[in-house]
């Protein structure tokens, strides 16, 4: 008998080195991976943004851009484009309503007088947008 494949036979060829190659490329990608993170000792280069003190107009200011954003009336960060979220945009108002509620009496009058204004601006921007959206 021949070693000899025959013609509608398949020849098997057996690697045995393709476990080492996988785990140098292994041992590789975790060694270029470990390198390329910064340490906690090593504090990044970057320049960090500096934040603004907290305030109650800040958390504010938030809450009515996340409800221009769901009006549509602003692009959305992901897409860059506008989208309309009626449900959200209400969430977003009932969360200011909310905040001016329970902050009553701790307010400044500015803060007062620029909570009722966002407040009034995002309640009359959800209902032409409402409108706008039933056809109406």
């Amino acid at each position: 008998m021949s070693d000899e494949p025959k013609p509608d036979q398949k020849k098997i060829i057996v690697d045995e080195d393709w476990k080492s190659r996988v785990e140098a490329e292994r041992e590789e990608s975790l060694s270029a991976r470990e390198t390329s993170k910064p340490t906690q000792a090593e504090p990044s280069t970057k320049q960090a943004v500096p934040l603004p003190p907290p305030s109650l107009m800040l958390l504010a200011s938030g809450l009515y851009l996340q409800g221009m954003i769901a009006l549509g009336l602003l692009p959305t960060p992901a897409s860059d484009e506008p989208e309309v979220h009626l449900e959200q945009a209400k969430h977003a108002i009932d969360t200011l309503d909310m905040l001016q509620q329970k902050t009553e009496g701790n307010r400044t009058e500015q803060e007062s007088a620029e909570m009722e204004h966002i407040l009034h601006e995002l309640r009359l921007a959800y209902v032409a947008v409402k409108q706008k959206n039933e056809g109406g």
